[in-house]
């Protein structure tokens, strides 16, 4: 059983026989302090999308308040300058950002957040200090290693915070091995997993989550949908990663629901009074973006998520987005591109072409929310076929339906002989290193690469999945429970970590668990072409 077969019989069966939900936690009486009449960030500080000038601050206040910020190159915080930032008000949820710009590129950069009480504005609250690194400038002096994780996947499947496990461990693993940031490949919340208080494991033992309000349903309201990235900042470990390193976040589709595209029906599920998709994409969006450290656009596509984020000579992030221009979920076999076939869409790929061909960085790293080979099936059609989720099909043969678009965008890469391309991705709740080969596919007309896959943070372990064979995708090394929704406390819990050397320019990619642990490792070495 894959996660999606395994989300579908939870949502038939309103999760009955899956989890074992109890009442929610009493609330304990606040205790008013001095401290808590200052204005309070009870879920922390964030910071990203880090380029060599600049990178978001993000905070949450829990009254009115403006945001100020200082920053300085140094800890002491010698020469400190101070920005003043938004307010913060109950039309955001009391959540805003800094866009600093101007910064030194390469360096340190050492901040701290604090909130002005508008009710009384000679209240300040204590400040707040993050810390973050910024990548150098193209054509800069100096060069140095870069390191960065990735993963996917928080809070899925009921698996929430256990306090007596050590809330989500993961991201401590993370923060420790210092990374200059840390992408979040989709699936930051799980709005359809309500979070019960207690589940009890195989081995009899049971699983305690903290559990709130907003989390113990299935998200459908505004502040539902707030209060599902509220729950995650409640971890300690994810509170001190994001003070310590600077983040960049896509989606898919669990900030809104399972699998949703144009097809998605939910009259038949009995969770959601609020049947209406295009409403609930609406208020997700909202909140998504109110709690992302994001760089927004501009009023002509305010709410995209796809990106470029340069990091200096040696690398070059896309964001990529395969969930807001999608067409709706079917048995993917059109012969040719179409309103049905269509995944990342015409202006999304012109734009991801133009810029892997402008860009001059060693490696060019794709940030992809779903891999592209995997079996990822979203029940049946009404004639009884297959329906699929991602790109794949099940049909081994020519590229149809969806794969038409990502054979167009491989054949263009290669005919410009972009080299150095990387996939990085999540999604399927495991991790896996695949080798994409034109000699062993169907479809063969596109440059060899790879696609790295890791996978859930905190959310249930499954996998592994089929492969379809079009695009010649061998499964190098994989790792899975090899049972449906493993608990975190199982250990198959997995991040990547990416390093690329500055003297070779090689890039190492390593696949680890939970304990930091090193289970496969790939080297490759840059190849020389016109970018």
């Amino acid at each position: 059983m894959d996660r999606r077969r395994f989300l579908h019989a939870s949502a038939l069966l309103g999760g009955a026989s899956l989890l074992t939900p109890h009442g929610a936690h009493a609330q304990a009486p606040a205790v008013i302090t001095r401290d808590a009449m200052r204005p309070q960030m009870p879920h922390g500080i964030q910071s990203g999308d880090p380029i060599a000038d600049g990178a978001i601050v993000w905070t949450r206040s829990d009254r009115p308040a403006r945001l100020w910020l200082e920053w300085s190159t140094t800890a002491s915080f010698a020469n400190l300058q101070r920005v003043r930032g938004p307010h913060l008000l109950e039309d955001s949820d009391f959540t805003g950002r800094v866009d600093l710009r101007g910064l030194p590129p390469g360096q340190e950069i050492f901040y701290r957040v604090l909130l002005q009480d508008l009710r009384n504005e000679r209240v300040m609250s204590e400040p707040m200090a993050g810390h973050l690194r910024l990548p150098p400038a193209i054509g800069g002096k100096g060069l140095r290693d870069v390191r960065f994780a990735w993963s996917g996947d928080t809070c899925g499947q009921g698996w929430g915070i256990n306090e007596q496990w050590g809330g989500m461990k993961i991201y401590e693993q993370i923060r420790r091995i210092n990374p200059d940031f840390f992408l979040h490949s989709g699936d930051t919340i799980y709005a359809d997993s309500p979070i019960p208080a207690e589940i009890k494991l195989p081995d009899g033992s049971t699983w305690r989550n903290v559990v709130t309000e907003q989390t113990s349903k299935v998200a459908e309201t505004l502040d539902e949908f707030r209060g599902r990235y509220r729950y995650n900042l409640m971890d300690a470990n994810i509170r001190r990663m994001s003070a310590d390193v600077p983040q960049i976040w896509q989606w898919d589709d669990h900030e809104v629901t399972n699998n949703y595209s144009d097809a998605k029906d939910l009259s038949a599920d009995a969770r959601y009074t609020e049947k209406n998709i295009p409403l609930l994409v609406g208020r997700a969006t909202k909140a998504f973006h109110e709690y992302a450290p994001m760089r927004r656009f501009g009023d002509a596509e305010s709410e995209r998520v796809y990106r470029h984020l340069p990091q200096g000579p040696l690398l070059d992030v896309f964001v990529i987005d395969m969930r807001s221009y999608r067409g709706p979920n079917s048995a993917n076999l059109q012969t040719e591109e179409n309103a049905a076939s269509v995944f990342l869409g015409r202006p999304q790929i012109a734009w991801l072409l133009e810029g892997l061909k402008r860009s001059r960085a060693v490696w060019k790293v794709i940030a992809s929310d779903m891999p592209i080979s995997l079996h990822v099936n979203d029940g049946k059609d009404a004639e009884g076929r297959d329906r699929w989720e991602a790109v794949a099909n099940g049909d081994d043969g020519a590229p149809r339906g969806r794969e038409l678009e990502i054979a167009r965008l491989l054949g263009e890469i290669k005919r410009h002989r972009i080299h150095n391309i990387v996939w990085l991705t999540a999604d399927v709740h495991y991790t896996a290193a695949h080798f994409f080969d034109p000699a062993k596919a169907r479809h063969t007309d596109f440059l060899p690469f790879w696609e790295f896959v890791s996978g859930p943070l905190h959310a249930g372990g499954f996998g592994p999945n089929k492969v379809d064979a079009t695009f010649g995708m061998q499964v190098v090394y994989q790792k899975a429970p090899g049972t449906p929704n493993a608990a975190p406390a199982v250990g198959t819990q997995f991040f990547g970590q990416v390093d690329i050397d500055a003297r070779t320019r090689a890039m190492t990619v390593t696949l680890k668990d939970l304990d930091g642990n090193a289970l496969f490792a790939k080297t490759l070495a840059p190849q020389r072409g016109s970018a």
